[in-house]
């Protein structure tokens, strides 16, 4: 029977199960209640057209009329029914905030990997071409842009998945370089190992966790950033429901007390800060596991 001592321990690789295992079994209570906010938003993406008590576009109800057993949070403006539009709401700005944040992710890595291990003339281009977009402020920018290009869905995803993936360029080239002066990615460029190969196979494994982190700052930027266009009327237009659009709409209503304004804006803040809490321990869990790596040299 073979036996492992404790050196050789630490080295063998866990499996994903019993790293998913652990992950979770270390979460605080914090996480634990941005994980069931985010899985919340999750199943009402998936579900809304099931779930919702009416169709999107349907006038059950009296203007602002007050919560009931037919009507749970009670109308909109033009009599909707509340609870129906924020759960469409969640579909349309969610769905659009995650593909907007993937897109750029897609972006803002190719790039970053690229200008870290090619380096040289394409390294400082691709870095110069970033610096002149993060210099000028991120709204103007989109307002700009969406005034001339139109309020499309499609526009909306590019304009914001183009100033996200700046970001994203930004730390996936830092932790890039990190790792494109190990010894391993040395070997594989000696091998002779294409430029895509290195960046899947080498340096992407090894830095998933704070690029799992900044998706999440990323997504919670998008999805904000969305709701706040269509509070200025320029993001997703009618008669498709999003939570940023239903507080202005009926932002009026709070003159007379009534609160549904509020429940988009509570939606809002509730995923805004529950994909945060969950952040928040992964980046945590990760410096950790730094600090402990450098204990251990």
């Amino acid at each position: 029977m073979t036996t492992v001592n404790s050196e050789t321990a630490r080295y063998i690789k866990p499996s994903k199960l019993l790293m998913v295992r652990r992950f979770l079994a270390e979460m605080p209570i914090t996480a634990w209640i941005g994980l069931i906010v985010i899985f919340i938003n999750l199943f009402v993406v998936l579900t809304a057209q099931w779930i919702a008590p009416y169709s999107e576009t349907e006038f059950p109800t009296e203007v602002w009329a007050p919560p009931s057993a037919e009507n749970w949070l009670g109308g909109d403006q033009l009599g909707r029914d509340m609870l129906t539009r924020i759960l469409y709401g969640a579909q349309t700005t969610i769905t659009i905030a995650f593909i907007a944040t993937l897109l750029s992710f897609t972006m803002g890595i190719i790039a970053g990997f690229t200008a870290a291990v090619v380096g040289g003339f394409i390294d400082t281009l691709l870095s110069r071409i970033v610096d002149a977009l993060m210099a000028i402020p991120t709204l103007i920018l989109a307002l700009v842009v969406i005034s001339v290009l139109g309020t499309e869905i499609y526009v909306l995803i590019g304009v914001i998945a183009v100033l996200d993936s700046t970001r994203v360029f930004r730390l996936s080239r830092a932790i890039a370089m990190d790792v494109a002066v190990m010894e391993y990615v040395e070997a594989a460029r000696l091998r002779g190992e294409r430029l895509w190969w290195i960046m899947t196979r080498e340096v992407l494994p090894n830095t998933v966790m704070p690029l799992i982190a900044e998706f999440g700052l990323r997504f919670a930027f998008a999805f904000l950033f969305i709701a706040s266009l269509s509070f200025l009327g320029l993001g997703i237009q009618p008669p498709l429901a999003d939570w940023g659009g239903m507080v202005r709409e009926n932002a009026s209503a709070i003159i007379y007390g009534i609160a549904a304004p509020l429940y988009p804006a509570a939606a809002i803040a509730a995923l805004a800060v529950g994909v945060n809490l969950l952040v928040d321990y992964i980046l945590a869990r990760q410096n950790r596991s730094v600090a402990a790596a450098f204990d251990g040299v």
